[in-house]
């Protein structure tokens, strides 16, 4: 009882922080959005999206604002998911994030419920046996071929040690720093290959 009322009082902790986490890192969103001069600099290819968007067949013309404002939707949603990932990540005890991390964040925020199917159902099993038995010697997945459901413990938990909003210091990945100082939201997370023409 001693160690399910620890366990408890921890995971409240950490529902308290990521809450905080997430004010600050939307507030900082909503200020960058404000503040927001330079429109040219995307971390996402414009051509890419403005081609998803043309995939639509009710999509007649598409308006040069759209995917601009497409992109920077796509970013914010990128680093909350990333945010309530990083916390599962620490709830943990890890410092890699990972693809379960990923799939607790999706299974634990209702937003994100149009992403369940799309998560991989494997990395999904372990993560209702961590979310719901308490801390202890592995339990054993169900036999296949039975249905699956997670019931999603209150909201995720906080993150000491990830930086929201921060550019990502490349060297910590082992690559060589930019060349030239760049403003976040104009750095793009992944190196981008060059798109041929026919993307737009």
């Amino acid at each position: 009882a001693h160690h399910q009322y620890a366990y408890q009082h921890i995971h409240q902790q950490h529902q308290e922080q990521l809450q905080h986490r997430l004010e600050q890192f939307w507030a900082g969103q909503y200020q960058e959005i404000d503040q927001a001069t330079d429109f040219k600099n995307h971390s996402l290819p414009l051509a890419r999206i403005k081609k998803i968007m043309k995939a639509d067949e009710d999509v007649r013309m598409i308006s040069a604002e759209a995917p601009v404002i497409f992109a920077r939707a796509c970013e914010m949603f990128i680093l909350e998911l990333t945010l309530r990932a990083w916390n599962h990540t620490e709830e943990n005890k890890r410092r890699t994030l990972q693809k379960n991390d990923i799939a607790a964040a999706i299974t634990r925020t209702d937003i994100f419920d149009f992403l369940v199917d799309i998560v991989p159902r494997e990395d999904l099993k372990d993560e209702v046996f961590a979310a719901s038995v308490p801390r202890g010697p592995p339990i054993p997945p169900p036999p296949e071929g039975l249905p699956y459901y997670y019931m999603p413990a209150a909201a995720s938990v906080g993150a000491p040690g990830m930086y929201v909003g921060k550019p990502v210091d490349p060297s910590v990945y082992g690559q060589p720093p930019p060349q030239q100082s760049v403003s976040y939201m104009t750095q793009p997370i992944w190196p981008q290959q060059p798109h041929p023409a026919a993307d737009s």
